[in-house]
């Protein structure tokens, strides 16, 4: 055992802390074979009983529960097939329900994206390798920008804004038609590892961004577009290898099962209070300071250093089928939540018309619960009007692991609601 991982051991055996992320299997190093989740099972458990929060406590403390998601009245909770019988009996003792969302959580893994013949057999002939009915690595996005920036040299660049902790580039796609009093959207995707379906509806707005751009309305064409795909690409690469559902960076000040910190708490505004963790284990460690990892002090440094004028900065997210706008810190909104709620609304409504989702809109700390550091709160502490965090489908059928077969329609939300951001700009 290194030094490091001694002190974090003794500090939480000290503080009596579990230092073991329920998303990790018993037994389980950086180089040893990809967990598996075999009987793995998702529940969904009422939240309107006086006791409920007690046992869904109980169940993450005893049983190796983990918290997916949490909805106005009801909690997402992964339960490992050795802890099943045992959490039945205590909601059971309890008298309380739940429904079982996912049966199997490995069979879902597997059916989740084609096989990799069958990608193979997808793939475009146009000089990259993207598609979008398939879940795609880092080498495959990086590539696609690459592409763009090579095919429409006189529209598309490309930038690297940093490196991750493990020296993967941060890599962002600029969009522009080069007139000088454009106003700049900022849009991101990735930051957490498990959100395969973020990345790939940003890479999809990309795609259609640029194949259509002739066609594009001026509201569209312009604006300076910052698109930054894989905001954590060592949790994303670590999510296809190691652990599908790896939320974090691979920084931090722990290792090996405690490695990483959650980027969205890691954010320097409210840093620290509600909703963020200062135990490394924890899924929503928030650093050992604001900034402290690379990737979003490469974000933070960009938006100090650039000339362009950022009216929206975007991050989508999955699942849940919310627009987020801050504050997350806390149950509070900012002055001009009005115009965020508005505008979200709008973009609710059109997103529905798409295929009849519904997208639920309000600010964060108050529709959700409140997560502070967050990316969005510290763009708009920074002066960005129109901070949105967009969580993607699906409302927990699949949740995180949701099927290739879904992306194309996902990324048309997505798009919709990015042009409805740009339309609200242009006529603000």
């Amino acid at each position: 055992m290194k030094v490091s991982e001694l002190f974090i051991f003794l500090s939480c055996v000290l503080s009596a802390v579990i230092c073991v992320p329920s998303n990790i299997a018993d037994n389980v190093d950086d180089d040893d074979a990809p967990i598996k989740y075999d009987g793995a099972q998702l529940w969904r458990i009422p939240l309107d009983r006086e006791n409920s929060k007690q046992i869904v406590s109980e169940l993450q403390e005893n049983f190796d529960a983990s918290e997916w998601n949490t909805h106005e009245s009801t909690v997402d909770l992964l339960l490992r097939s050795k802890s099943i019988i045992d959490a039945r009996q205590l909601l059971t003792k309890a008298n309380i329900s739940y429904s079982i969302l996912i049966e199997d959580l490995q069979k879902d893994i597997e059916n989740e994206n084609p096989p990799k013949e069958q990608i193979e057999m997808l793939q475009n002939r146009k000089g990259h390798r993207m598609t979008w009915s398939a879940y795609h690595r880092m080498a495959d996005i990086v590539g696609y920008l690459e592409y763009l920036a090579k095919t429409y040299p006189d529209l598309c660049s490309v930038q690297e804004i940093g490196k991750s902790f493990e020296g993967r580039p941060l890599t962002v796609l600029r969009i522009s038609n080069g007139n000088e009093d454009n106003r700049a959207i900022w849009i991101d995707g990735g930051i957490h590892a498990r959100e395969w379906i973020s990345p790939a509806a940003v890479t999809y707005v990309i795609n259609q961004l640029i194949e259509d751009w002739e066609n594009q309305p001026s509201y569209i064409q312009n604006i300076d577009w910052y698109i930054l795909p894989l905001a954590n690409p060592d949790g994303y690469e670590y999510s296809h290898t190691n652990d599908r559902l790896w939320r974090k960076n691979r920084g931090g000040v722990g290792r090996g099962r405690c490695a990483g910190v959650d980027l969205n708490r890691n954010f320097g505004y409210k840093w620290g209070l509600q909703g963020a963790s200062d135990r490394p284990c924890s899924e929503i460690f928030a650093g050992s300071k604001a900034f402290s990892e690379p990737e979003t002090v490469a974000q933070k440094m960009f938006m100090a250093r650039s000339a362009a004028n950022f009216e929206a900065f975007l991050t989508f997210h999955s699942y849940g089928q919310y627009i987020l706008y801050p504050w997350g810190y806390d149950t509070v909104v900012p002055p001009d939540y009005m115009d965020l709620d508005r505008v979200g609304k709008e973009a609710a409504n059109k997103m529905k018309g798409i295929s009849g989702l519904t997208y639920s809109v309000g600010p964060s700390g108050s529709l959700l619960y409140p997560a502070a550091g967050a990316s969005d709160d510290w763009a708009k502490s920074i002066g960005i009007k129109y901070a949105y965090t967009v969580e993607l489908r699906d409302t927990g059928r699949y949740g995180f692991i949701l099927p290739a077969v879904y992306i194309e329609k996902t990324g048309e939300e997505a798009l919709s609601f990015v042009k409805v951001i740009a339309s609200a700009i242009h006529n603000k």
